[in-house]
């Protein structure tokens, strides 16, 4: 089978290559420096050329805050880029996987989020994401739209990262605990990505690790998990306020996963665990 990764200089995408690699695919990848996913001709030469059976579409514009004020270019990449890679998919016959988020919700209540919970969001990110999605099931059949939460992987900057950075220098931090949702480790995701697209069972889905978190339950099993004497304080979202609205319910069902008859992916807590052997082992290979 050959696939098309787009993204492959961010963390899912990068993953979702290694992991197809892995598996004996034929894949193939590109990143922003290879394919310019908002120039319709260059996506419609570029993908009719490859001819490639499965499209997995990891590229996004994903700085929340920043996209507050750069509306044209979010736009162009999230919405305009998707559309012209369903419309390709299309005319080749392709499958297609879509990435989408938990911000096309709009955070409100505590009950976890169901595919069937209609779309509200409050930013500009989650607005054409959510328009990406859409865009995606006007044009195309054989989809699938995945919405992912909090991701973290061994190939780009994430909250992970950035709490075991600062866990350097810092003996207490202050961390958002009233916001709520799942992490997603891209080791994980890459794994039922590649066992979706074998099969034809179309549609949306929620995909993250098992289980809820705040943030700041999050970043205290971080510094648990990595022997870091780190106390944290948990604070409210209005004590930290940003550019962009976080959503506070970023929880989502991931029942029809297993309606489906994917496995689920590891609980978040397990997926810390695996990350952390992965970057020491990427430490290690940097020493030699």
């Amino acid at each position: 089978m050959k696939i098309l990764v787009t993204g492959i200089g961010g963390q899912l995408g990068y993953d979702v290559l290694r992991e197809g690699n892995k598996r004996g695919f034929d894949m193939f990848g590109t990143s922003s420096a290879d394919l310019d996913i908002t120039n319709k001709e260059d996506v419609y030469e570029y993908v009719r050329t490859l001819h490639p059976e499965v499209i997995i579409h990891c590229a996004a514009y994903t700085s929340v805050d920043k996209a507050e004020d750069d509306i044209e270019k979010v736009h162009e990449v999230n919405v305009n880029g998707t559309r012209y890679l369903a419309e390709v998919a299309k005319v080749i016959d392709a499958k297609l996987i879509y990435i989408s988020t938990d911000y096309v919700f709009d955070g409100l209540g505590d009950k976890p989020y169901t595919e069937m919970n209609i779309p509200n969001p409050i930013g500009q990110y989650g607005v054409t994401k959510y328009q990406g999605e859409k865009s995606v099931i006007s044009v195309l059949n054989k989809y699938f739209i995945v919405r992912v939460s909090w991701v973290f992987g061994i190939n780009g900057n994430n909250f992970v990262k950035t709490m075991l950075r600062l866990s350097e220098t810092r003996e207490e931090l202050s961390i958002v605990g009233d916001q709520v949702g799942s992490p997603t480790y891209t080791v994980d995701l890459a794994c039922l990505l590649m066992d979706m697209v074998i099969t034809d069972k179309y549609g949306i889905y929620h995909v993250t690790n098992e289980g809820f978190c705040s943030w700041s339950e999050f970043a205290h099993e971080i510094f648990i998990q990595a022997n870091k004497k780190v106390k944290v304080h948990s604070i409210k979202t209005d004590e930290y306020p940003t550019r962009a609205v976080r959503p506070k319910n970023s929880r989502l069902s991931k029942q029809k996963i297993i309606d489906n008859g994917f496995i689920q992916l590891p609980p978040w807590q397990d997926s810390i665990r695996r990350f952390l052997v992965e970057l020491d082992k990427e430490v290690d290979e940097c020493e030699k």
